[in-house]
C-alpha cells in the first residue's frame, strides 16, 4: 500500500472512534519500562499515544510521533482531560529524525512496515536512546495468522523475534536483553493473539 494511502486509512479509522486501542498502556510496555525510573521516553508511531500518556502519568517526559493528525487530536484530548504533559509531533516515522541519545526508554508499538521500512525505523529509535536506556519493540508475530487472532494478515508486515533482532544485533551500541514470542489475551477469541517481543539496552 502507498504510504499515502495508508496514512489516509489511519486518518479515517482514528477520526471515526472515539477510542481505536482503549487508552490503558500495552501489557508488554508496561511490565518492561514500569519498573524503571522515570527518564525521557519516545514513543514512534504512537497512534493515540496511549503507551505515551501512561508514561507521562508516571513522571516521565514523554514524546508521541504518528502520522495521522486524527489520532493526536484524540491523544492532546486525553493529555488535556488528566492534566498529562506529553509532546505531540505529527511526522511519519519514516521521515521522523530523533534527537540522537536523547531518550531513557524508546516504544514501538504494532508498527507493521516492510522489512526495509521497519529496518529504517529500528536504526533511528536505537540511534536516540541514551546510555543505559531501554528500547521496546512489540507487535504482531508472523504465526500469529495461523494460531493466533487479529492483528494484519499479511506475513509480509508481520515480525519474529529474528527479524527485530537481526537489525538490532547490527547496532553496535545495543544488547538485546530479551527476544521472544508472547501471548496476549484478547476479548476476541477464546485463544490468545501472539506476539514478538523484543527488548533491547543501550551501552
Amino acid at each position: 500500500m502507498a504510504r499515502a494511502e495508508d496514512r489516509e486509512l489511519w486518518e479515517k479509522r482514528y477520526g471515526e472512534a472515539q477510542s481505536v486501542w482503549g487508552w490503558a498502556p500495552n501489557r508488554f510496555v508496561a511490565e518492561v519500562l514500569g519498573p524503571l525510573p522515570a527518564g525521557r521516553a519516545l514513543d514512534l508511531a504512537a497512534g493515540e499515544g496511549r503507551n505515551a500518556l501512561w508514561l507521562a502519568d508516571l513522571g516521565w517526559r514523554a514524546t508521541a510521533v504518528d502520522f495521522a493528525e486524527n489520532a493526536l487530536a484524540r491523544g492532546r484530548e486525553q493529555a488535556e482531560e488528566h492534566g498529562l504533559d506529553v509532546r505531540w509531533i505529527h511526522a511519519d516515522v519514516l521521515d521522523h529524525q530523533p534527537e540522537e541519545r536523547a531518550y531513557d526508554a524508546v516504544v514501538i508499538a504494532y508498527l507493521h512496515l516492510p522489512a526495509e521500512d521497519l529496518d529504517t525505523v529500528l536504526r533511528n529509535a536505537a540511534k536516540a536512546l541514551a546510555p543505559g536506556g531501554t528500547l521496546v519493540v512489540v507487535g504482531h508475530d508472523v504465526t500469529n495468522i495461523a494460531d493466533g487472532v487479529g492483528g494484519p494478515q499479511n506475513p509480509d508486515i508481520l515480525y519474529t523475534p529474528g527479524l527485530v533482532t537481526e537489525t538490532l544485533k547490527q547496532v553496535k551500541s545495543l544488547t538485546v536483553a530479551r527476544a521472544e514470542r508472547v501471548h496476549r489475551q484478547t476479548d476476541r477469541a477464546p485463544q490468545p493473539a501472539i506476539d514478538t517481543l523484543v527488548v533491547a539496552r543501550a551501552g
